[in-house]
């Protein structure tokens, strides 16, 4: 049997594939920033999407003007729109615009992943993280949320509300993720108790994910915490090395956001971008950390 050969008319047009749309190319870009980095630079951009780094540029300023994206000295995050916050962000792209640099900054400083969050409700709401090596081992995502009784980031805001808005925010009855969480509320007040005694700070090892531990701190006003920042590591992270970083950037972003609002002389006075932030000394640290007596600072 022999096979028939049609020949090509050579008049006829080659058929080639169609390039992506522009909307299709819009959803590329967006969706690169779905993973566990929340900061991309334009480089990183071209390359996870394929598109020439051209093409790549002008849709990411049309992006960042539309704000669907943010644009920082350091690369592109998702913006207000992306975050679903849209024009009606309470206030929340001004707190992203003040802790951006501090975030960079202790990612950098510590290799640990940095993130920043808010309270929603019986829950904390991330508006951004920053990775590193560790990023993909870290279960929270930029416009993900995570209960606010088991985290850090949750339990240093809680902290600085008051005991009847705490719950009336959670509940009578909170939920156990691991052996580790905390899961009767009169618990829960005493250790918001300790994270008050501790200047603010809020630790957890393994309360919402096995194998995972997080410092934070709350971003304060004159209403009460209106944000908190954090460093998140594996269980064996030693987090109170890194508290007095994690502090600082809280109070600094505090000042930026509330002038005026108090903070300390070193916070003030410390230079942008500098990689040599205050520290506590060691005794000030075990004082901090051993306040309820047992040296438990979980």
């Amino acid at each position: 049997m022999t096979e028939v050969m049609t020949a090509r008319d050579p008049a006829a047009p080659v058929r080639r594939e169609s390039p992506p749309s522009m909307i299709e190319r819009m959803t590329l870009i967006l969706d690169a920033f779905s993973g566990p980095s929340a900061r991309l630079t334009l480089e990183d951009v071209a390359r996870r999407t394929g598109l020439p780094r051209s093409t790549a540029h002008r849709i990411l300023d049309q992006l960042v003007r539309q704000r669907w994206l943010a644009h920082h000295a350091f690369g592109y995050g998702l913006g207000n729109r992306a975050l679903g916050l849209g024009g009606r962000d309470g206030g929340h792209g001004k707190v992203r615009e003040a802790a951006a640099p501090l975030l960079h900054e202790l990612q950098v400083t510590t290799g640990l992943v940095a993130h920043l969050a808010v309270l929603d409700g019986a829950e904390i709401y991330y508006l951004d993280k920053l990775g590193g090596r560790l990023a993909t081992s870290v279960p929270s995502r930029v416009g993900g949320r995570a209960p606010a009784h088991c985290t850090a980031l949750g339990k240093a805001m809680l902290a600085w509300l008051e005991p009847e808005q705490v719950d009336a925010l959670l509940g009578p009855e909170i939920t156990r993720f691991t052996a580790r969480t905390i899961g009767e509320l009169g618990t829960l007040h005493q250790e918001l108790h300790r994270v008050r005694q501790r200047r603010g700070l809020a630790f957890e090892r393994g309360e919402s994910y096995p194998g995972i531990a997080c410092v934070a701190a709350a971003i304060r006003g004159a209403e009460g915490p209106v944000a908190g920042i954090s460093l998140v590591g594996d269980i064996r992270a030693p987090l109170e090395n890194v508290a007095p970083l994690v502090v600082t950037a809280a109070r600094e972003a505090s000042q930026i956001l509330f002038p005026g609002s108090g903070g300390t002389s070193a916070t003030r006075g410390r230079r942008r971008g500098s990689a040599a932030p205050a520290t506590w000394s060691p005794e000030t640290m075990n004082r901090l950390l051993a306040v309820d007596g047992r040296g438990d600072w979980m």
